[in-house]
């Protein structure tokens, strides 16, 4: 397995660099993971592009200087405070609808691990109203993690993020942009490993993360940040 460090200040270079780190796993025959902390923005899901209040959210993402950027799938809105964690565990398949469940309990499975050993006891699930609502959450004092996955014919491709910390920021930002959309909203569903009791810092629970996700005896680089 390849693990990579780092990542880009502007949201929309970060965002190419996974998709350049992912699109390489098959040709390289290789498992990728990613863990880290993504710029400050708010990404918007390929559903709210076609709500109509679009415009008026990202009106007033502009208005509060608040960077925002569209990824290709997903749901609802997420926002990364500049605490918030992401992660990629990406693996070359031949049939990659094959096992869709087992790779979502897999990587369930595996954060549930590093969170207990970060001192939360997470639960499946999510309150209602919480951000970006889906079916792979798992909660602890208000929604702490979410899953998707995407499959490609020679990849498949687990990701999620995590909120440390700013649980209270998270709800400020989202709570206009959902709003605006038109969505159910909770600010107090949103939880956090420190609203829960765990370790609060990043680079801790990224490396805990990582441990967790990672396979066999893995190899780790460093992009450089530019």
């Amino acid at each position: 397995m390849r693990i990579v460090r780092g990542g880009r200040e502007r949201p929309e270079a970060d965002r190419e660099l996974t998709a350049e780190l992912v699109s390489t796993v098959a040709e390289r025959g290789e498992r990728l993971l990613r863990v880290w902390q993504p710029p400050r923005q708010v990404a918007f899901g390929r559903r709210d592009t076609t709500r109509d209040g679009y415009d008026r959210a990202r009106e007033r993402l502009r208005a509060a200087s608040i960077p925002f950027v569209e990824r290709s799938v997903g749901g609802h809105a997420v926002y990364f405070s500049g605490t918030t964690l992401s992660f990629v565990r990406a693996t070359p398949v031949g049939d990659a609808r094959s096992s869709i469940t087992e790779r979502y309990e897999a990587a369930t499975a595996d954060v549930r691990a590093a969170l207990d050993r970060l001192g939360v006891d997470a639960t499946a699930g999510e309150p209602d109203g919480a951000f970006c609502p889906g079916t792979h959450s798992l909660s602890a004092d208000g929604k702490i993690v979410g899953l998707a996955q995407r499959l490609r014919r020679d990849r498949a491709v687990v990701s999620g993020i995590v909120v440390v910390r700013d649980y209270e920021e998270i709800g400020s930002v989202l709570g206009p942009v959902y709003d605006a959309l038109d969505l159910p909203f909770d600010r107090s569903a949103t939880g956090s490993l420190a609203r829960a009791g765990g370790v609060a810092d990043p680079d801790a629970v990224c490396r805990a993360l990582e441990t967790a996700l990672a396979d066999g005896d893995p190899t780790v680089e460093r992009v450089r940040e530019t």
